[in-house]
């Protein structure tokens, strides 16, 4: 198939990471490797470091990325495991990570994956498919207060109570087995109203199932982390984030490390022990302009945030 992924804010990211030929980067969120790619044309003796945790994306990206092979080395692994994976290659710090965090066009378009509510397809939504834990686990083993959690922790979702109760109730005389039969649940048990609304319905739902079957958020607060701590000092790190909690899950990581100061205000110096190790490099998000708007429309919740390594 053709690769037709076009990468969000791709400018933005490879400007925010400030890279120099020579440095070591890490792209913890390879994808299809349309960031990548535009790193690695940057170094020259330089080296990339890309992680994904779905192996379909390792061996496309593996292929288009060919020509720079010698400067790449292939991780397939959750960036949660950066620290490690860094350790195992001998590499005491880097110049640059980047973070993606959207689910990437071919996993969307393709049906077979469960990503989409648009399109039919088994209940999966794994990214890492060895991964035992799938979307029909969830969805039709889970009980319902803990459905009722995730969709309204993960997703935001207002009506988390009536959509769980409506799953339970309807698996309890067949299983929901396809993404389309989700879809016709959450679209029962939300008004009127909420299906006219620009947002489809079944979004935030399919958004908390997601996060719960690959444990994203706990992954990036672990991976955040571990990116900060190697980041070599003038090191950049740069997030592309689609959806509030992962941009609160970001900025609350950069500002702990940035202004995390626990003194009672007024006091004259620092008691608490805390030292600053990093700085944002813009005060507020950035976000997609009007042209990328019209070019990629699926950037449109985009938020990238830059910080640098003190």
């Amino acid at each position: 198939m053709e690769y037709t992924h076009t990468p969000v804010m791709l400018r933005e990211c490879v400007d925010g990471l400030d890279i120099h030929a020579d440095g070591i980067y890490a792209d913890a969120t390879l994808g299809r490797g349309g960031h990548g790619l535009e790193i690695v044309r940057r170094l020259t003796t330089g080296r990339l470091i890309a992680f994904d945790t779905d192996a379909q994306a390792i061996e496309e990206s593996s292929v288009r990325l060919a020509q720079y092979a010698d400067k790449i080395t292939f991780v397939h692994s959750n960036f949660s495991r950066l620290a490690e994976t860094l350790k195992d290659l001998g590499i005491a710090g880097v110049d640059g990570v980047l973070f993606d965090l959207g689910v990437s066009s071919p996993q969307l378009d393709d049906e077979s994956r469960g990503f989409s509510y648009m399109a039919d397809a088994p209940l999966d939504m794994r990214m890492d498919r060895q991964n035992p834990l799938t979307a029909w686990e969830i969805v039709n083993r889970w009980p319902e207060q803990e459905l009722r959690r995730i969709f309204y922790e993960y997703g935001e979702e207002r009506y988390s109570s009536r959509i769980a109760a409506n799953i339970v109730r309807r698996r309890e005389n067949k299983t929901i087995d396809t993404t389309f039969e989700l879809v016709d649940v959450i679209k029962s048990s939300v008004p009127a109203a909420a299906k006219r609304e620009k947002q489809h319905p079944a979004k935030r739902v399919f958004q908390a199932v997601r996060i719960a079957v690959n444990d994203e958020l706990e992954s990036l607060s672990s991976g955040l982390n571990q990116a900060m701590d190697a980041l070599n000092p003038g090191g950049r790190l740069v997030v592309i984030s689609f959806h509030s909690l992962e941009d609160r899950i970001v900025k609350n990581a950069i500002r702990s490390r940035e202004n995390g100061c626990t003194c009672p205000p007024g006091l004259p110096v620092c008691v608490c022990g805390f030292v600053k190790t990093m700085e944002s490099v813009t005060r507020k998000p950035l976000t997609p302009t009007e042209q990328e708007l019209r070019d990629n429309p699926r950037s449109r919740s985009a938020k990238v945030r830059i910080a640098r390594k003190i």
